[in-house]
């Protein structure tokens, strides 16, 4: 039980629910049949393995973190409390060695150094991003963003890998995108789903910064609300959460063939987005961040599901 809450079951479950609702809509509509499906093995694998360093990667980040969690959450530590350090660090390396063991397979399979290469800098990124880079200034914030960025594209990478090579008619069509934008439109999604997602989280590390800015002291932590303090802290979330919104604003305009019925999970990830850009200017009080944490990791999630929606009007009709 303890266990599975350090790991952190619900933030894995949404992986898999980005990596499997973009795969679902990647499979193509029209003109093209796939070798690799997303009912298929190869996926799974990609997604098991994506999943299994984001388990070992906040397995390590709560190693690390001990000191700081004995003040910040005291309730919820785990390491050192429920769970030995020895085993935590074991855990941590297994669940490495399995993930990166299929990416080397996937690698082979699709004959591609892509899923060698995304797993191992994943996996190393999460080690030193917990050991070193999440006390510093920036920096940790934008990687762990990256992080989460890598999610969507290595799904694009995936799709677009398995029918670059197979013959298709006139073009693939994804709904509701009318343009002949052929087999391109799958890493054009992927990489907009990314972008979106890296301004997102990195907001929303901030906010978990200042969060735990009383723990992240006794660590000499740099973070962004310890150097420059938190009224500058929250103009630097308040402006990144804009830009959330004007990315959903130029996709919009960028497609206007698209309807607002189309748009719609776009301008409810950006509704909710504004909503938190106000909230964060009259938070002062720990639960108002916490507060704010949950709704960005909303907005994030509502946008990352945006395929899934448009697949399902394509199914059960667009009007």
């Amino acid at each position: 039980m303890h266990f599975t809450r350090l790991i952190r079951p619900l933030n894995l479950f949404i992986i898999a629910l980005t990596m499997y609702g973009l795969g679902w809509y990647l499979d193509p509509m029209e003109g093209c049949s796939c070798t690799y499906i997303v009912t298929d093995w190869p996926f799974f694998l990609l997604v098991l393995s994506t999943v299994m360093i984001a388990a070992g990667g906040n397995i390590i980040n709560d190693y690390f973190d001990v000191r700081a969690d004995r003040v910040n959450k005291p309730e919820k530590l785990i390491i050192g409390k429920h769970v030995k350090k020895r085993v935590a660090i074991v855990s941590h390396w297994v669940l490495n060695f399995i993930a990166f063991s299929i990416a080397a397979y996937l690698s082979y399979r699709m004959k591609s150094f892509w899923y060698v290469f995304i797993h191992l800098f994943s996996i190393n990124i999460l080690w030193f991003y917990s050991m070193y880079f999440k006390r510093r200034f920036l920096s940790g914030n934008v990687l762990v963003a990256a992080l989460t960025a890598l999610v969507p594209v290595i799904v694009g990478i995936f799709f677009f890998q398995s029918q670059v090579d197979l013959p298709y008619t006139g073009y693939i069509r994804y709904y509701p995108f009318t343009e002949q934008l052929g087999i391109d439109i799958l890493l054009y999604i992927a990489t907009g789903l990314a972008c979106f997602a890296f301004v997102l989280n990195l907001a929303r590390e901030i906010v978990k910064d200042i969060e735990d800015m009383e723990g992240d002291k006794v660590l000499k932590s740099q973070s962004i609300p310890i150097t420059l303090g938190v009224k500058k802290s929250k103009w630097f979330i308040g402006i990144i959460l804009l830009i959330s919104v004007g990315l959903a604003a130029y996709f919009g305009l960028r497609f206007r063939e698209l309807s607002v019925n189309n748009l719609l999970p776009v301008l409810l990830s950006g509704g909710v987005a504004i909503i938190c850009v106000l909230l964060t200017i009259k938070a002062k009080e720990r639960k108002h961040y916490r507060i704010i944490n949950h709704l960005i990791k909303l907005a994030m999630t509502i946008g990352l599901l945006t395929p899934v929606y448009w697949k399902l009007l394509s199914i059960y009709g667009a009007n």
